[in-house]
């Protein structure tokens, strides 16, 4: 069993063969793979006709994401003036996080029933560096769902560390279907595997599905049962579309002493461009150790939060009423834009979940395979850069989240609707009618011709 192997979707349990490490976003295309996230747009230009993307020879590994979520939409004044104000600083903050920022971490943690103490957090510039430190502490192989965000594999293959990726239930995405985990597990260990950590999502990226409670429950008991520590991954559950009538339950609710629970600010807080992430350790001498040796991580990387995002960052943590009107705001806007980019997937043939929170949905394409294929595309990594240039804005496919590259499924980001100018952004915002304003109207209107014209 090697850690560099492609994977097949683990079989259902019974089935022959045996599970295969993961490599997620490291899959490399029949051809090769481009690299969209990494230096640039797409490099593959429309042929004369202007339907067959053009060919090239210098495809290299798929070994980073697409960039983060942008949330099309300003940043939160107070946040830029904490920023501004404290941008005299010249020092980085502790491993770990400061005491300013650790407290407001606690009480974000606080509000939401997850009860702690200021010691038992650790903050990074990002989710990648904490996860990265988080997998390093714990040791073992770790296991994925099946899609997933496509950072969480190379933080495993960064450190060497094979990544096993599993289904995830027909209901939702971002927790693997308990049957297929312990199957998993049980052949992992036949190979001579130590699985010993799961990240999940409750609230997921890339599929904008909230985990009902009851499978999030039967996901962890049967984890736990196995002996693997939870990281639960929330960097979505602020962004739910309609949280009065959406039931959010965190695995740290239910396994308290074996969930660690990280939240990157980017998801609902705070722009991309101040990376900050946050993890809540549980309350053991076991979670106490790890957490020492995650501190030992991050000082070994540098991967030290900037001095002045955090006074901007442990301001939004502390949710005041201005920052709780915005993260509402935009997620209903959010939300309203999401299930008209449902609507016209649907129109057009393809499939898809209903999204339920994020800035994102992901589709399947698959019902429009002719018509693709009909236009040269017949992969992920093809539609992506298909898809990337008929809309102007990177559209990653599939394969970026660990799914087979012959599947086609997409992920359609929100944020880009909103508009390009901070102008467009803060009048989707404020308007009570978003999908009415002519920017939005036509960002929309483009989607749904392309997609319809596959049909």
């Amino acid at each position: 069993m090697s850690g560099t192997e492609d994977t097949d979707r683990p079989r259902s349990p019974g089935a022959p063969g045996r599970p295969r490490a993961a490599t997620g976003a490291d899959r490399p295309g029949r051809h090769g793979a481009p690299r969209p996230g990494h230096g640039g747009e797409p490099r593959r230009t429309p042929d004369a006709e202007g339907t067959h993307p053009a060919r090239h020879e210098d495809h290299g590994p798929v070994r980073f994401g697409p960039p983060a979520l942008d949330p099309g939409l300003p940043v939160l004044p107070e946040l830029a003036a904490r920023l501004a104000a404290a941008s005299a600083r010249t020092r980085p903050e502790p491993p770990g996080g400061g005491a300013a920022l650790r407290e407001a971490a606690r009480g974000y943690w606080d509000r939401r029933g997850l009860h702690g103490t200021a010691g038992a957090i650790a903050a990074a510039p990002g989710a990648q560096p904490l996860l990265l430190a988080l997998v390093g502490a714990h040791g073992g192989d770790v296991l994925l769902p099946r899609p997933c965000p496509a950072s969480w594999t190379p933080q495993a293959r960064l450190l060497g560390r094979p990544a096993y990726q599993v289904p995830t239930p027909a209901e939702c995405g971002g927790i693997p279907d308990p049957y297929a985990l312990l199957e998993t597990v049980r052949r992992v260990r036949a190979e001579g595997g130590t699985p010993k950590l799961l990240v999940l999502s409750v609230v997921d990226d890339p599929t904008a599905t909230v985990a009902p409670p009851e499978l999030v429950r039967e996901a962890c008991e049967a984890a736990v049962g196995e002996g693997l520590h939870i990281v639960s991954d929330e960097t979505w559950r602020d962004t739910v579309h309609r949280p009065r009538d959406t039931v959010l339950l965190s695995p740290a609710e239910m396994c308290p002493d074996h969930v660690t629970v990280l939240t990157d600010l980017s998801g609902a807080l705070t722009p991309a461009a101040w990376p900050v992430a946050v993890a809540r350790f549980p309350d053991t001498a076991e979670a106490a150790g790890r957490h020492a040796r995650t501190l030992d991580i991050l000082t070994a990387l540098g991967a030290l939060v900037a001095g002045p995002v955090a006074p901007a960052a442990a301001h939004a943590l502390g949710e005041p009423p201005s920052v709780r009107e915005r993260t509402a705001r935009a997620a209903a806007l959010h939300g309203e834009v999401a299930a008209a980019v449902h609507r016209a997937v649907l129109a057009a043939g393809a499939l898809a979940r209903p999204p339920q929170a994020g800035r994102h949905l992901y589709a399947d394409l698959g019902p429009l395979r002719a018509g693709l294929a009909g236009r040269g595309v017949t992969d992920s990594l093809e539609l992506e850069e298909y898809l990337t240039r008929l809309l102007g804005v990177l559209t990653p496919g599939g394969h970026r989240f660990g799914d087979e590259l012959g599947a086609l499924r997409v992920r359609l980001s929100t944020g880009p609707l909103l508009g390009t100018a901070e102008g467009q952004q803060a009048a989707s915002l404020a308007s009570a009618a978003p999908l009415e304003l002519p920017h939005v109207a036509r960002a929309l209107s483009l989607l749904a011709r392309t997609l319809g014209a596959l049909r």
